[in-house]
């Protein structure tokens, strides 16, 4: 199975924090790591996006054939969002278009720690994948890149 978390580009501040809309800069960075996914996601990913504004403004750079999944809305646990993936169980790959620090604190807990969460760039993207080697599973970071890089 492979996960991909990608973080909601650069939005505009205020409130609602739901409404919030992306900001020129964020919708240029969510275009280039739409070009990198047209490249590289297999046809048959599952995408789900938070419902907040901005995360389906940046899922809707790439497609705009995603799921809203709520439970991955601002302030989602890793346990929520690792749900809904049903990783590490639903084989092929998913991409999820979510928010900080919830998507820290899931690369965190795949590379192995509990501890502590990790900071996702605005935009970024993180891609992971769970592969069986000598009768044990593994997960090993493939990809991590942001979008001034592209």
């Amino acid at each position: 199975m492979d996960l991909i978390l990608w973080r909601h580009a650069e939005a505009v501040d205020g409130s609602p924090d739901h409404a919030r809309e992306l900001t020129a800069k964020g919708v240029k960075q969510a275009e280039k790591i739409a070009a990198f996914l047209h490249q590289h996601l297999p046809e048959d990913a599952r995408i789900l996006v938070s419902p907040a504004a901005r995360a389906r403004q940046t899922a809707s750079a790439f497609t705009e054939h995603f799921t809203l999944a709520p439970t991955i809305a601002p302030g989602a646990s890793a346990h929520a969002v690792l749900q809904a993936a049903r990783w590490p169980d639903a084989g092929g790959t998913v991409l999820l278009v979510g928010h900080q620090p919830t998507l820290g604190t899931v690369a965190a807990q795949l590379l192995g720690s509990n501890e502590y969460s990790l900071s996702i760039k605005k935009g970024a993207l993180w891609w992971f994948s769970l592969r069986e080697r000598e009768g044990s599973a593994q997960t090993t970071l493939r990809l991590v890149i942001a979008p001034e890089f592209l």
